[in-house]
């Protein structure tokens, strides 16, 4: 019994640390025409569901936007309160709680490599969020889908950095503490040593 509580311990301590990497990755914003800021929280979101997998890291997300609408500033250029939700980059938040998921999903499907982590962070960091986000930013901006996912292209070149970088970074925590990644990954790492 005490083990499952610490499980759980260590389940929730993962999602905070999580949580608090998003955050701090929204600190440095480059801001945008469009009301969509360039930011590297994305990063966050990416790193999440890579180590986290696909039930953990979205309830990093979950955390972050929960801990926004309650008024504390923690997305990009220290914005939170519940108007974050009905701005232009109201998808886009919505679409990294879905995107981590994807990713965690790809990433955990098998092992993990790099392929199918570069894979999931793409899938899911950049597609996924990008299929709530562009939607939501034209109907909020009242604009033409098109213009809007042409517009978006503006943040496609870091976006692919950051992938990379999630990638890179997922793999080089996954050979120097597995246990971050879970029971699963400690065990695996075991059988496979």
């Amino acid at each position: 019994m005490s083990e499952s509580r610490s499980d759980v311990g260590r389940d929730l301590a993962r999602v905070a640390i999580f949580a608090a990497l998003i955050v701090v990755l929204g600190l440095v914003t480059i801001p945008l025409p469009a009301g969509v800021p360039i930011t590297a929280q994305t990063l966050g979101v990416m790193l999440a569901g890579a180590v986290l997998g696909p039930r953990r890291g979205p309830l990093a997300v979950l955390l972050v936007l929960v801990l926004a609408a309650i008024g504390l500033p923690v997305l990009a250029g220290g914005r939170g309160g519940l108007g974050v939700f009905a701005g232009p980059s109201a998808g886009y938040l919505i679409g990294w709680i879905f995107g981590a998921l994807v990713i965690g999903l790809i990433v955990h499907g098998g092992r993990i490599t790099w392929w199918r982590t570069a894979l999931g962070a793409v899938a899911g960091g950049i597609l996924v969020v990008y299929l709530f986000g562009i939607p939501v930013q034209a109907l909020v901006l009242g604009t033409d889908l098109g213009p809007t996912a042409l517009s978006a292209l503006a943040f496609l070149p870091g976006d692919l950095l950051k992938a990379a970088a999630a990638t890179a970074l997922t793999l080089a925590l996954r050979r120097a503490y597995p246990r971050a990644f879970g029971q699963r990954a400690v065990m695996a790492s075991a059988s496979a040593a």
